[in-house]
């Protein structure tokens, strides 16, 4: 018997901030997302040089690198990147800077948010917002490393035509991050329920 009444659950997302200037636009991309999901954000440290923490919205559980060490204290207690892994039914890494996306494609786990990738289920989608100076980004090294991360399904959120733009170091080209309700539309639209037995 079908239950009309019953709402759905509420998508898990897991918003992921990086080292890049376009994290000034992370408390835009939580606010989109609440509209929508159900919220964790995990951050590094050099992210933290761009977010004012006062400004996310209070409902939104914060974590850091900090966080992943205070919270286990002796074997048995949760480890915080596993529990983040299994909580959520998304990641989507917006900002990812070039030092993040070169440690993820290496396979180094040397803060929180690498190590939830490192844990991370790839049945579930993870899904990443590239965003950093137009000469990082036409780099060799970026093309291989994301093509690297490609092949592990990685989903990506980036300006796939030919429009550039200046980011925040006046360098005219590619490179930008995506804004954040173009990131949110496409997610949520890409997004389907995890399938239910009968009850």
């Amino acid at each position: 018997m079908e239950h009309q009444n019953i709402k759905p659950a509420k998508p898990r997302i897991l918003l992921a901030v990086s080292g890049s200037v376009a994290a000034i636009k992370f408390e835009i991309l939580c606010r989109c997302f609440l509209e929508w999901a159900e919220i964790r954000a995990v951050a590094t440290k050099s992210s933290l040089h761009f977010i004012d923490r006062r400004t996310l919205p209070s409902n939104v559980p914060f974590y850091t690198d900090e966080d992943e060490w205070t919270s286990w204290k002796k074997i048995g207690d949760e480890v915080l990147h596993i529990e983040l892994r299994k909580w959520a039914d998304i990641m989507v890494i917006a900002p990812l800077s070039a030092n993040t996306l070169a440690k993820i494609a290496g396979g180094l786990c040397d803060n929180l948010l690498t190590c939830v990738v490192r844990a991370w289920d790839y049945h579930k989608p993870i899904y990443v917002a590239p965003a950093m100076n137009t000469c990082m980004w036409n780099n060799p090294f970026t093309k291989h490393h994301l093509e690297v991360i490609r092949q592990l399904g990685f989903r990506f959120l980036s300006v796939t035509d030919r429009i550039t733009r200046t980011p925040a170091c006046g360098d005219h080209g590619d490179g930008v991050m995506l804004e954040p309700h173009v990131i949110f539309g496409i997610v949520r639209l890409s997004y389907k329920p995890p399938a239910t037995g009968p009850s």
